[in-house]
């Protein structure tokens, strides 16, 4: 009864044994030596052949299962371990990307740009453990969250006029998994703010130091890109748990005043940089609470094969060259930092050339002593980073505001001309592709009307697609989603698809802000299921304890992404409505104005009002006359009247008043109606 007279001490009682619970799980945990939260931090830099530079942030942090760790987390952040549990997220991927990906430059057929290479704007797809009914509710909660946590417009995509459902194209194919895009979301440092904040250190120490908003927006292509995966369940032998994989990606210009002074006359010199020229700061150690901290310098295999060595002449390969205890004295290039380790990647099947990785521990570096990794070029070199089989392109074809087509292209590269002649004497050889199309509804798409063209005829659909999946758009409620299996020769040069659609007409609501800009066509998915981009280096232990190492070595399928298509459709004129109510109010003031002053107005009090004013303006000698004449004959002096104003021709004045607003009034609606 004391308990039920005062409920504070109740609630007091009842947090005091939640506390209590999670404190004995998490002690559990501890002595039964269950895995404990982990959290790594890496930089890989990378030089790109167009005298760019590519730096990649990996961050990940990893949790055990919540039935293990109780409710208490060291390292993982407690936002996304909620959002995980809330929801029932098995697998997601969110990212903000900035620019555009170079495919052509900066390579297509490795991990980096296989799995952080993403469209302009917002992307989210995620995969849920709940049931089919509960997918769509679950996923509308989900946008909601990621858009208070990372200050986004994500809950945009919770109608389902903007996501789709996948069957089997997307990578993730499941029943569960939901895709969307916001292809016109600008990314600032609100979203990077609070993606920070998700890291133990945050930015105030170690590799997070680098990231300087100015350096960081100012470059050509910038994504951060967020991956979690949940196994709650170790059925399968899988270890259970919560992973969060953090990257950050972007493509700056080193200050190549250095190199330009040193080789001026030459045409493919390479910028020299460091990090601090960079980013502006250098690295001081690592972070206290992460369990490794490094930085990769990775040569790609056709700067590798490129790049002059002295045991050349001997008849030795370019990675002995370069692996060599003597690396530092190579005439290409030379390094400010020496590394602590070289890694080789063994043989691959799609190139000749290997990749070099050189190995920096961070852990050794201090306040005192920082790290700042310069590379300074000694003589030009250019190569080519290893493309995808085929680039994509994406382009509207057509005139006008009403109908139009969707192309998109496809052209060999160098890759395709050496899988063609490795697979030249099998005369079956076929190249897979698959299409992922979303197209917003009032995008009218007609898809009985898709065309194939190969090597610039056209080809009966049945011989080339071998598998389709189409989804119509409904009007204001799903969006049209088209995936197509494509099989294709291994000699093919070009490769299209068509598609016709109609413009729709949209009501005056609907349309955005910035109507005649356009709107925007989400990116097309095109993926090569047979090839797969991995980099496997030779077997070290350091490479387990690497979470970004690990990440090179899975299997993950090459996809590339198509421009973001700009359709612009039938727009209003938006400044006639507002001259059309604005001129409306203005005729309506007057009439309805001149009406109440004619029906307020006194007529008899303006007559004695303009009497007295006249009279008072004749004078003394008028008044004292008509006196005097009055009591001379006897009479009654009558009063003075001023001829200019009368009742009547006043009335007249004010009816005609009404009557000319009135008749422009109706002139008026009658010429607009």
């Amino acid at each position: 009864m004391v308990l039920l007279q005062r409920p504070h001490i109740l609630l007091l009682l009842i947090d005091t044994h939640q506390f209590l619970q999670c404190w004995i799980a998490f002690g559990s945990a501890n002595e039964e030596g269950q895995q404990q939260e982990e959290f790594s931090e890496e930089l890989l830099v990378k030089p790109l052949p167009d005298h760019k530079l590519l730096a990649h942030f990996h961050f990940q942090s990893s949790a055990p299962p919540s039935t293990s760790n109780g409710c208490h987390h060291h390292l993982f952040p407690k936002a996304i371990s909620q959002l995980v549990q809330k929801f029932r997220v098995k697998e997601m991927e969110l990212s903000f990307t900035q620019g555009r990906w170079n495919y052509e430059s900066w390579g297509g057929f490795d991990p980096i740009s296989s799995s952080n290479a993403k469209p302009p704007g917002v992307e989210l797809w995620a995969v849920f453990d709940v049931p089919q009914h509960h997918i769509d509710a679950s996923w509308k909660n989900l946008t909601h969250t990621l858009s208070g946590l990372f200050c986004a417009s994500i809950n945009f995509l919770e109608s389902t006029a903007t996501y789709s459902t996948p069957e089997w194209s997307f990578p993730p194919a499941s029943g569960n998994v939901r895709y969307g895009t916001l292809p016109c979301e600008a990314v600032c440092t609100e979203n990077l703010t609070p993606w920070l904040k998700l890291l133990p250190c945050r930015d105030k120490a170690a590799i997070a130091l680098l990231l300087d908003r100015p350096s960081l927006y100012r470059g050509f292509y910038h994504s951060q890109r967020l991956h979690l995966t949940s196994t709650e369940s170790s059925s399968e032998g899988i270890d259970s748990g919560i992973i969060l994989e953090q990257t950050l990606t972007v493509v700056l210009q080193p200050n190549s005043e250095r190199a330009i002074e040193v080789h001026a006359s030459e045409k493919h010199v390479q910028p020299s940089w460091s990090l601090s020229s960079i980013f502006g700061k250098q690295v001081s150690g690592r972070c206290v609470l992460a369990k490794s901290s490094s930085v990769y310098l990775l040569l790609d295999r056709g700067l590798v094969a490129e790049l002059k060595f002295p045991n050349k002449e001997n008849g030795k390969s370019a990675a002995n060259g370069l692996t060599s205890e003597n690396f530092w004295s190579n005439p290409s290039f030379e390094l400010s930092v020496n590394p602590d380790r070289i890694f080789l990647e063994e043989s691959s099947s799609h190139s000749k050339s290997l990749s070099i990785l050189y190995m920096f521990q961070v852990e050794k570096y201090s306040e005192s002593e920082p790290f700042d990794i310069g590379l300074m070029w000694k003589v030009p070199v250019a190569w080519l980073c290893q493309q995808t089989p085929l680039h994509a392109s994406r382009f509207f074809m057509g005139s006008g505001n009403e109908r139009g087509a969707i192309a998109i292209s496809l052209k060999s590269t160098q890759f395709t001309e050496g899988f063609m002649s490795a697979n030249s004497k099998d005369g079956s050889c076929e190249l897979r592709v698959d299409v992922f199309q979303v197209v917003p509804w009032y995008v009218k798409v007609y898809f009985h009307s898709l065309r194939v063209f190969v090597d610039q005829q056209p080809r009966a659909v049945s011989d080339f697609i071998e598998k389709i999946h189409v989804s119509p758009s409904k009007d204001k409620m799903s969006p049209g989603v088209m995936e197509v299996v494509l099989k294709l020769p291994c000699r093919v040069n070009t490769a299209a698809l068509t598609i016709e659609f109609d413009k729709g007409f949209l009501r005056i609501d609907e349309y955005p802000p910035d109507a005649n800009q356009g709107f925007d066509i989400p990116s097309a998915i095109i993926s090569f299921p047979n090839f797969h981009a991995s980099m496997v280096f030779l077997e070290d232990d350091s490479l387990n304890r690497s979470p970004l190492l690990s990440k090179f070595q899975e299997k993950c399928p090459v996809m590339s992404y198509t421009e973001v298509l700009l359709v612009p459709l039938t727009t209003p004129d938006f400044s006639m409505p507002y001259n059309v109510i604005t001129i409306k109010c203005t005729v309506f003031a007057l009439y309805f104005g001149s009406l109440l002053n004619v029906l307020q107005r006194r007529v008899a009090e303006e007559e004695r009002f303009l009497k007295a004013k006249a009279a008072k303006k004749t004078g003394r000698l008028p008044l004292l006359l008509s006196k005097l004449s009055a009591k001379l004959r006897g009479r009654r002096r009558e009063p003075l009247h001023s001829p200019p104003s009368s009742s009547s021709f006043i009335n007249s004045k004010l009816v005609l008043k009404v009557i000319l607003v009135a008749g422009l009034a109706v002139g008026w609606q009658y010429f607009f109606s």
